[in-house]
């Protein structure tokens, strides 16, 4: 299981606004505001089309905002996955509630100048406590009762004044926008702005989160992160390194023994697996580096990570140089992968290994054939690569790759 990254409910809210300009920006949410940005395109598409296209592009943006503040508030570091917190009836009442305010701005603007300033300023303070009342309940009617904005307002203090700042600032952001149309030509301010306003969108409801986070116990929030941690048994495994690397100061045996005994569960976190060979390292163990490197590999990939496991390999294989994973299967996808990344020179050394351990095997021939290829590449390499296609040919006669191993032949033998 990845590791959960979280933050712990007493850390100062002003560390909280430092570090959270940067949340927009990071994991999920930085593709995702961009992604954003981009269909706002569609708003040029002809008549209700556009404008029936740029309001499901809204209901996305204040969807993911609402999974930022449920995901924020259990108490996680890092941006959600799309769709992995909140629900689609959040969304479309944020749209709604946030196309309301936009529409009594512009009927203020058109008919009643002198309300602009008061109807901005009144939905600047309420927003936050709508949007805080419908990301958790999706409760239009609890979030528009004026009584609901006055106890959230409440629950906060001057704290509340950070999301009311962004709102502002949003909706002059907005009206630049609109202003912007007339300076710069239109496909290059609409994904501008609509990266700007996103960008905010996401740090508003993220900050929000945070807010909530402080207080959850006030609001009777059970903590999802944590309860994620404790079934990992993370808090265990920071004990353990921390002990571990306590104890390897006077006995490393000891300590090598100690988180052997946690490796021996394929779900150890990569932080003891990296320890575990620093102290090899430290004792020169080298044979022991190359049988952990072997179980690490196939634990990497068990787990979905291919390039995490090449890493570790091209460890291994500074150790010795005829490393190769213990198992085919392992050492095909690891070929193949380097091969796509242009690791040429590894993923040669993979089907080598390939083909010395499993030569009777039905995918031998795909990676003899595979680092025939990667060999032609190279001209003074060509011989390599003839002598080992033909000695394809002639163990698998009827293989039905035989065909691409004649043709890579032939190309061998009268190159253009």
């Amino acid at each position: 299981m990845p590791r959960v990254e979280t933050v712990a409910a007493d850390t100062p809210f002003g560390e909280r606004l430092r570090t959270g300009f940067g949340y927009p920006l990071r994991g999920a949410a930085l593709p995702t505001c961009v992604v954003i940005a981009l269909l706002h395109y569609v708003g040029l598409l002809p008549s209700y089309i556009g404008a029936l296209a740029s309001a499901l592009v809204w209901a996305a943006t204040w969807r993911y905002a609402a999974d930022c503040l449920l995901h924020t508030a259990h108490g996680y570091a890092d941006p959600p996955d799309v769709g992995s917190d909140g629900n689609d009836a959040s969304g479309w009442g944020l749209t709604a509630i946030h196309l309301l305010v936009v529409a009594l701005c512009v009927v203020a603007i058109v008919f009643f100048p002198r309300l602009l300033w008061p109807v901005l300023i009144v939905s600047a303070l309420a927003l936050p406590a709508i949007d805080m009342s419908l990301a958790f309940h999706g409760n239009l009617a609890l979030a528009l009762n004026p009584f609901n904005w006055k106890r959230v307002i409440g629950s906060f203090g001057a704290a509340y004044l950070v999301p009311v700042a962004i709102n502002l600032l949003l909706g002059v952001l907005i009206v630049l926008a609109s202003i912007s149309t007339a300076l710069l030509p239109r496909l290059l301010a609409l994904p501008l702005f609509a990266f700007a306003y996103t960008y905010l969108i996401v740090l508003a409801f993220h900050l929000m989160g945070a807010m909530i986070h402080q207080r959850h116990e006030r609001f009777g929030i059970e903590l999802e992160a944590e309860k994620l941690v404790a079934a990992s048994h993370q808090d265990a495994d920071s004990r353990l390194l921390d002990e571990a690397r306590r104890l390897a100061i006077d006995d490393p045996v000891a300590a090598l023994r100690q988180l052997a005994a946690r490796l021996q569960d394929r779900t150890a976190p990569t932080s003891v697996h990296q320890l575990y060979r620093e102290l090899l390292h430290r004792q020169g163990l080298r044979g022991d580096l190359l049988v952990h490197g072997q179980i690490w590999i196939a634990a990497l990939i068990a787990q979905g990570e291919p390039r995490r496991a090449l890493g570790v390999l091209q460890e291994c294989g500074g150790i010795d140089s005829g490393f190769a994973p213990d198992d085919p299967r392992t050492c095909g996808e690891l070929a193949d992968l380097a091969a796509r990344l242009g690791m040429s020179r590894l993923a040669i050394q993979l089907c080598r290994g390939y083909l010395a351990h499993w030569p009777r095997d039905p995918q031998a021939p795909h990676y003899g054939l595979l680092a025939a290829r990667q060999l032609a590449a190279h001209a003074d390499q060509h011989g390599e690569a003839t002598a080992l296609l033909d000695r394809l040919a002639a163990a698998w006669p009827d293989h039905p790759l035989r065909a691409e191993i004649d043709a890579q032949r032939r190309q061998l033998a009268n190159p253009a």
